[in-house]
């Protein structure tokens, strides 16, 4: 388990390169997340000491930008396109059996941190809908039946409880 003090830790040695830079606060928070994989309170802290601010001013920025996360997640993050293509072709019903594949909802992360779940408003893929993204891997053309090979020990699992 990683304690305050090893975060602390690494968020200095992970900023350190940055002292003496006017601009520091976003480049830290990203470089940050880079390493631990999301902003920790104790992380901010640090982070805000360096730039000069609050905590709360690095949080404000943390939760205002999309790209930074306050939580763990997983190992692989999987976003399901909502765009209008995805959506025409059954976006809706890929997002139902992942969820039921990992037992996540939106926004959650699975116990071990292995699948974190999330939705986008578009990947940009629309000639491959319905589409998702595994980290950056685009995944297209799926079908409910793909979705399952895609997860099939927790699939199994979840459909064994079901009978």
């Amino acid at each position: 388990m990683v304690t305050e003090t090893d975060v602390r830790k690494q968020t200095r040695d992970v900023i350190a390169p940055l002292k003496g830079r006017q601009i520091v606060l976003i480049p830290a928070m990203q470089a940050v997340q880079q390493k631990l994989g999301y902003l920790p309170l104790e992380a901010m802290e640090e982070i805000g000491e360096l730039a000069g601010v609050s905590a709360n001013v690095v949080y404000g920025v943390a939760t205002f930008y999309a790209q930074f996360r306050t939580k763990p997640v997983g190992k692989r993050m999987v976003a399901v396109c909502r765009g209008n293509a995805c959506n025409v072709r059954g976006s809706e019903r890929i997002l139902e059996t992942i969820e039921r594949a990992l037992n996540l909802k939106v926004g959650e992360t699975t116990p071990d941190r292995e699948y974190s779940l999330e939705t986008v408003a578009c990947i940009g893929a629309c000639s491959m809908a319905p589409a998702m993204k595994i980290n950056e891997e685009t995944i297209g053309k799926l079908t409910t039946k793909a979705v399952e090979d895609l997860f099939p020990k927790k699939a199994k699992q979840e459909g064994a409880s079901e009978k």
